[in-house]
């Protein structure tokens, strides 16, 4: 890995420049750089945004520790971070938010005083965008696929905020999925979690369906559930947000079920992020509208 970004000089009187990034494989399509630098205009703010896409760059995933090292070398105010790093970023932090160590997942890295503070916004940033979404939907059995640092996030949020009262889980990883669910078990009680081990057959006894895997971006084509397990009734919604239209959404779509896209969780996980990175509260209404003008353009 080749890494070089020396701290660039500036005018003392030219407005602060605050250089913020984000991390992961397969993104370089994010509307995160352009909501973040739209409300950093919006509220006067220099504010730069970079990818850092591994995948794109040709790095390996052992470079993450040398690449936080030199973004915080150079200045940054914070990254954040995205598939597949939400949990490998964690022991390379100082300090862990309550809500961080609670999930088992780090989303956003703020650099504070010469610290590495590790957040989680995508609690928050899901239910509000589910509530707005899907309002009225049953939620009394719901099957969540993956169980990584988003689904971890995903699946708090839905037994907590959103109110589902059973949530069954499903993951190729077996050891990722049980701890998972020993972690939700011992937070809301053991009788609303459960692990299944064939996602279409436990799809015929619920209310709605959660894809909290990778499985539908670009990178990842295909779709994480066969199709023919969806059904009219169910509500299916998604957390990947390029392509905004999955494949998985377009076939429940199809069916006549209510869908949700990634939209509403990249939109309430961006605002919280940017309010940690600049210390200014973000116009969510304004960054949704510049979520929805990227997607137009």
């Amino acid at each position: 890995m080749v890494l070089s970004s020396p701290a660039p000089q500036r005018d003392p009187h030219e407005t602060k420049r605050i250089m913020v990034g984000l991390v992961g494989r397969g993104i370089l399509e994010s509307r995160t750089p352009w909501m973040h630098e739209q409300e950093g205009d919006a509220q006067g703010l220099r504010l730069l945004y970079t990818l850092f896409d591994f995948t794109h760059n040709g790095w390996d995933d052992k470079d993450l520790p040398q690449l936080l090292d030199a973004v915080q070398t150079s200045g940054f105010a914070g990254l954040n971070i995205t598939f597949p790093f939400k949990q490998a970023v964690m022991p390379l932090l100082d300090e862990l938010s309550e809500g961080a160590r609670a999930i088992g997942a780090v989303n956003t890295v703020v650099f504070r005083d010469g610290k590495r503070i590790g957040h989680n916004t995508d609690v928050s940033g899901f239910a509000q965008g589910f509530l707005d979404g899907l309002p009225g939907v049953a939620l009394g059995h719901v099957l969540q696929l993956g169980c990584g640092g988003a689904g971890s996030a995903t699946a708090h949020a839905l037994l907590s905020t959103i109110g589902v009262q059973h949530l069954s889980l499903f993951d190729t990883d077996a050891v990722r999925v049980e701890a998972l669910r020993y972690q939700l078990a011992a937070t809301y009680g053991a009788e609303r979690v459960s692990i299944v081990k064939d996602a279409v057959q436990t799809a015929g006894k619920v209310d709605g369906i959660l894809n909290a895997t990778p499985i539908g971006m670009a990178k990842f084509p295909g779709t994480p559930i066969d199709v023919a397990a969806l059904q009219p009734h169910h509500w299916v919604a998604e957390i990947i947000y390029f392509p905004l239209e999955t494949p998985l959404l377009a076939a429940a779509r199809a069916l006549g079920c209510r869908t949700l896209t990634g939209q509403g969780m990249a939109v309430g996980q961006a605002a919280d992020a940017f309010g940690l990175f600049t210390g200014q509260a973000p116009d969510r209404a304004g960054m949704a509208e510049s979520f929805a003008a990227f997607t137009a353009g």
